[in-house]
C-alpha cells in the first residue's frame, strides 16, 4: 500500500464519518491528507496528522477526530492497526500482505512505479535562462511533471508569452533559476554531469567533478548504479540456480521496504517542488538499504533454495526496478553490468 493508496483511505474514513455523523454535517472533506513516516515517539509504518488537520472545522479537538477516524481508517484492507499517539497523529501499521502488494505492484509497473496522475489536469510552461544547469534542471522537472499526468510546454528561455492552446488548462509559468554551474561539467560524461548538476537543491552550488568518476562508496553516484547492477547480477545468477523471484513470504528488511514504499511520494513531491534532488537522494537511501540486504538473497554453501531466498529475490528485482526508474527520470542510464 503506498502512501497515495492511504490518503485515500484516510479520505474514505473522513467521508465516512461525516456521513455516519460521528464528524459534525457540512465537514469539508480535503482534497489530500498528509502522510509520512512516524515522528520519534510515534509507531508503525506510516502516520497522518489528518485529525489535527480536520479539528477545526470539525468543532472538536484533535483527539476526538483521531479518535472517530482510528476504527474506520483500521477495518480498511491492507491495515494491520492504528493508533494515537501525542495531539492525534494516526500511526498506522501495514498488515504483512500489503508487503507483498508492494513488491507486486513494483514489478507489476516496473520502471513506471510511482508514476501517477496527482498533477492530471494541471498544465505547466518552463521558463529558465538556458544555461547548461538550466537546461538539465528544465529537463529533469518536465520528466517529473510528466510523470504525475501533467502536461508541460514547450519552454521559452525567459519568454514571458504563454504558449496558445485552445482546448488545455491555461498554463502556470514556472521560472526554474538554479545556481549556474561553476564547473565545466562536460568532461564527465552525460550521466556523472547530469548528477553533478541535479543532486544538490537549486539553490545550492553544483558538485565539483573531483570523485563523480571514481567507482567506490565515496561517490553516490556510482553506489546508486552499482547496487541496480547487484540488482541485476542477483537475477542472473539465481536463474542459474533455478530460483525465480516469487515474493511468497514477509522479508524482515524494513529500510528497503520503507524506501520501495516510500517510492511514489517522492516522485511527487519532487513534481511538486519541481526538485529533482529529491529523487537523487532517495536513490542514495535506496540503493545504501538494498546494499546492507544483497548478501541474505541467495542460498550459501550448500543451503538450499527455499521460499525465503525466492521472496528475497523479488524484493531486490524490485529494489533495481525502483532504481533504474528514478535514475531514468533524471535521465541517467542504469547499466546491468559495472
Amino acid at each position: 500500500m503506498t502512501p497515495a493508496d492511504l490518503s485515500l483511505t484516510v479520505l474514505h474514513a473522513v467521508r465516512r464519518a461525516v456521513g455516519e455523523g460521528a464528524l459534525r454535517a457540512g465537514t469539508r472533506v480535503p482534497e489530500r491528507v498528509g502522510i509520512e513516516r512516524p515522528r520519534p515517539g510515534g509507531s508503525g509504518d506510516w502516520a497522518t496528522n489528518a485529525a489535527l488537520q480536520l479539528a477545526r472545522e470539525a468543532g472538536m479537538a484533535p483527539l476526538g477526530v483521531a479518535q472517530v477516524l482510528r476504527p474506520r481508517i483500521a477495518e480498511a484492507e491492507g491495515i494491520e492497526r492504528v493508533e494515537i499517539t501525542g495531539p492525534g497523529f494516526l500511526n498506522i501499521t501495514l498488515a504483512d500482505r500489503s508487503r507483498h502488494a508492494l513488491v507486486r505492484d513494483v514489478l507489476d509497473k516496473r520502471e513506471r512505479y510511482g508514476h501517477g496522475d496527482a498533477l492530471r489536469g494541471r498544465a505547466y510552461r518552463l521558463v529558465h535562462p538556458g544555461d547548461v544547469r538550466a537546461t538539465v534542471l528544465a529537463e529533469a522537472v518536465r520528466a517529473l511533471l510528466l510523470a504525475q499526468g501533467a502536461h508541460v510546454h514547450d519552454e521559452r528561455h525567459d519568454d514571458p508569452r504563454h504558449d496558445a492552446h485552445p482546448h488545455a488548462t491555461r498554463p502556470e509559468t514556472v521560472t526554474l533559476r538554479p545556481l549556474p554551474a561553476a564547473h565545466d561539467v562536460a568532461a564527465l560524461g552525460p550521466d556523472a554531469a547530469r548528477w553533478a548538476l541535479l543532486r544538490p537543491a537549486a539553490h545550492d552550488r553544483a558538485l565539483a567533478p573531483d570523485g563523480l568518476l571514481v567507482q567506490s562508496e565515496a561517490n553516490p553516484l556510482f553506489t546508486v548504479r552499482y547496487a541496480h547492477s547487484r540488482a541485476r547480477a542477483l537475477l542472473r545468477n539465481a536463474a542459474q540456480l533455478g530460483i525465480a523471484p516469487a515474493y511468497e513470504e514477509d522479508v524482515a528488511a524494513p529500510r528497503l521496504l520503507a524506501a520501495l514504499g516510500d517510492h511514489p511520494a517522492v516522485l511527487e513531491a519532487a513534481a511538486r517542488h519541481r526538485a529533482p534532488d529529491r529523487v537523487a537522494r532517495h536513490m542514495e537511501a535506496t540503493a545504501d538499504a538494498f546494499l546492507g540486504f544483497q548478501h541474505t538473497v541467495l542460498p550459501l554453501g550448500d543451503e538450499k533454495p527455499s521460499a525465503a531466498h525466492r521472496s528475497r529475490l523479488a524484493l531486490a528485482e524490485a529494489a533495481g526496478t525502483v532504481l533504474a526508474g528514478g535514475l531514468a527520470l533524471l535521465g541517467i542510464s542504469a547499466p546491468d553490468y559495472l
